[in-house]
């Protein structure tokens, strides 16, 4: 007797993730797996989805999000990332994650209120993390990593703008093996930031050290990303050697218009260490990136828009050069006056962006702040973009490669166990959409628009966004490494 599937979706130009040449097929899911990939005509299915002209690709899997959060709070929070066909995002990313850390009745240092103010701040372990993702539940795939910022402000009693003492690096240390053993999957660090930045390498690597019995991948947003980025990946390189782990450079960019054209320095650079070590990096596709504002680093030849503000939240969407012409000041005392602020600022070359995101070890990451008043378009239209204006219009690279970087090689690397691909056995994580249409609508003056092209987007074999909207179902999972 033929097997019945729950699902089948028939004649649909298949891309398995691979990078392997697209094929016309059908592809049915029995409950949260894939049971048939090909010329399934002797199957029937309790639901069939004609996809004649449509492809079909595994769920994009979103290398490098802060969504710590926002898995928690619905469809709300997640419609920015379903409606791209996302069906999985690595939280935890640049040192900043919500778990481990002890409840403070103080906003957290910037960068880490990214995430929120206090009242989000209530994990005092991953493991309760974990079961607040279980038990709420969540339309999208998490994966976590546990951030050195958050470990710091604990261990060092908020006060994390110094070097760790030897009893806190333990007490660090420990923390992190606690986490990887109640489900996180990596460390990451952001010691491009304050909180960060007084963190040595041999800290880092100290604390790291619980990678080595408990398993991992160590990630980063480097400490420069500028003038000194050559000095940057080497000591991100050497860092993950010592622990013995693979290393991941968060959104890899040279910035400032003094570095343009260095990625040809930076990608020689990370090559060659692959030869000789685990090593991937993830990108955005834009020239503009976004954090928070930091009045010491604004400068007056680079474009700043203003993203939230807490004292000035009417402020949001402007730039900041317009802010300090009507406050009659310079930049650097409008941005105090903002602060606690977030800002995007044009600060990359986009022959350097195109460049890194042809690579063949680069991957897709939004890099999304999904709790921004008026965030980087990137939240919203990053997945499409690279479908539609970078491969489609742009020619970059071809569908199957676009479709790998942001499936299968993210997998690979985080070790995300039977994701990433359309073959049989593998979690019915689905995108479909229409190759000839896709493309983002989001804008850096109009930033939260969805963007078309996605058709129906499944999760372990539900589907969670259909016909523009979110279904309200939530089948997402903790994801963890080599599990």
């Amino acid at each position: 007797m033929a097997l019945r599937c729950d699902m089948i979706i028939r004649d649909a130009t298949l891309f398995d993730g691979t990078g392997g040449p697209r094929r016309v097929g059908d592809v049915g899911v029995v409950g949260d797996r894939i049971v048939g990939v090909g010329d399934l005509g002797g199957m029937s299915a309790d639901r069939e989805v004609i996809a004649t002209g449509k492809a079909l690709a595994p769920g994009f899997i979103d290398a490098h999000t802060h969504d710590d959060r926002a898995v928690l709070c619905g469809p709300a929070c997640t419609l920015c990332k379903i409606s791209q066909g996302v069906t999985t995002v690595v939280v935890g990313n640049c040192g900043i994650s919500l778990a481990p850390m002890r409840h403070t009745d103080k906003r957290p240092p910037a960068p880490l209120d990214l995430l929120g103010d206090e009242q989000w701040w209530t994990f005092d372990s991953f493991g309760d993390y974990a079961h607040a993702l279980k038990t709420k539940g969540s339309e999208v795939n998490t994966y976590a990593l546990i951030g050195h910022q958050t470990l710091r402000v604990e261990a060092m009693g908020g006060d994390p703008y110094r070097a760790a003492t030897d009893a806190e690096i333990l007490r660090m240390q420990t923390r992190l093996k606690q986490a990887l053993a109640e489900g996180g999957s990596g460390f990451s660090t952001g010691l491009y930031y304050a909180p960060n930045a007084k963190a040595s390498a041999e800290e880092v690597v100290a604390v790291g050290e619980a990678m080595r019995t408990m398993g991992g991948l160590y990630v980063t947003h480097m400490r420069d990303e500028a003038d000194f980025i050559c000095a940057s990946i080497e000591e991100t390189l050497k860092i993950a050697r010592r622990i013995g782990v693979p290393a991941h450079i968060s959104h890899h960019k040279c910035s400032m218009p003094e570095n343009y054209g260095r990625s040809v320095q930076t990608l020689a650079l990370i090559q060659a260490a692959a030869s000789m070590q685990e090593v991937a990096f993830d990108v955005y596709p834009y020239p503009a990136g976004s954090t928070v504002l930091m009045p010491d680093r604004v400068r007056d030849d680079l474009r700043t828009i203003i993203t939230w503000s807490v004292p000035y939240p009417e402020m949001a969407g402007k730039d900041l050069s317009e802010i300090a012409r009507g406050w009659n000041t310079d930049l650097r005392a409008a941005a105090e006056r903002l602060t606690p602020a977030g800002a995007v600022t044009f600060q990359m070359d986009e022959e350097d962006v195109r460049r890194i995101m042809r690579h063949p070890l680069s991957m897709i990451g939004s890099d999304g702040l999904p709790h921004d008043e008026k965030p980087h378009p990137r939240l919203w239209g990053t997945f499409p973009r690279v479908l539609g204006f970078y491969t489609r219009q742009l020619g970059l690279f071809d569908m199957e490669t676009a479709i790998h970087k942001m499936t299968g090689r993210a997998a690979q690397v985080f070790g995300m166990v039977d994701r990433g691909v359309l073959r049989e056995g593998a979690y019915a994580d689905l995108v479909l959409f229409d190759p000839n249409t896709v493309m983002d609508n989001a804008t850096f003056e109009n930033p939260v628009q969805m963007s078309v092209g996605i058709e129906q987007v499944w999760a372990n074999g539900v589907a969670t966004f259909a016909a523009g909207k979110e279904t309200g179902e939530k089948p997402g999972r903790l994801v963890t490494r080599n599990r």
